[in-house]
């Protein structure tokens, strides 16, 4: 339960931390990350737990890649004019 725990307060920290930057604005971003965590605090059953990690993971690559996407884009747009 304890790694759990751990597991669970490193994910929302990496999110709150990924946020800082997300194009809808950061305190949106935190307030619905906050409230997501918010809504599966009571859950006590491992493997819903497991499971919510798990999405979260997935929500934390699925950002790097539109960050990394956003940061290709920049670069592209820079060294050719006529692509948008």
């Amino acid at each position: 339960m304890a790694d759990n725990r751990r597991r669970v307060l490193d994910l929302y920290k990496r999110l709150q931390y990924m946020g800082r930057e997300y194009p809808g604005g950061p305190d949106k971003f935190r307030q619905r990350c906050y409230n997501a965590f918010k809504r599966q605090s009571t859950e006590t059953d491992p493997e819903k737990i497991e499971k919510a990690i798990g999405l979260g993971e997935y929500v934390v690559k699925e950002i790097e890649a539109l960050y990394s996407l956003r940061k290709y884009r920049a670069m592209k747009r820079r060294y050719y004019d006529d692509v948008k």
